[in-house]
């Protein structure tokens, strides 16, 4: 398959990522990962698709350099740190103890449909850098 296509791949992924948990806010964003990790973790960790992708991107094109090693990275740690702060909801702490609420903006919300796919396509030179 040619790295055009696992790039459009890569953007529907991200869409559907972003759509599941869209919200206005912070809290209503982990209101809705909370109410898929509740059902079960590893349909959880489904839905957290661009992830898998990413680590089949970086197998499937045998690339390990730093953007595609850095996409796998900055994934895996925002999913650690999701499921950091859902055990902490399931513990009884509430959303205010955590962090603030902050509002979430369109641009915000759609940046990493724009910002992974795009440093894919560096990384595995399709766009010469």
């Amino acid at each position: 398959m040619d790295i055009l296509s696992l790039f459009f791949i890569f953007v529907a992924v991200e869409l559907f990522e972003t759509n599941w948990q869209k919200s206005q806010t912070i809290y209503g964003l982990l209101s809705n990962n909370l109410i898929i990790y509740n059902k079960n973790i590893f349909l959880y960790f489904l839905f957290n698709a661009s992830f898998i992708y990413s680590i089949f991107l970086t197998i499937y094109l045998n690339n390990y350099n730093l953007l595609m090693l850095s996409i796998v990275g900055i994934k895996f740690f925002d999913i650690s740190f999701k499921l950091s702060i859902l055990n902490k909801l399931n513990n009884g702490i509430t959303f205010e103890e955590i962090m603030p609420n902050i509002k979430i903006s369109f641009i915000l919300r759609y940046f990493n449909v724009i910002a992974y796919p795009v440093t894919f396509l560096f990384a595995s030179n399709y766009l010469q850098y």
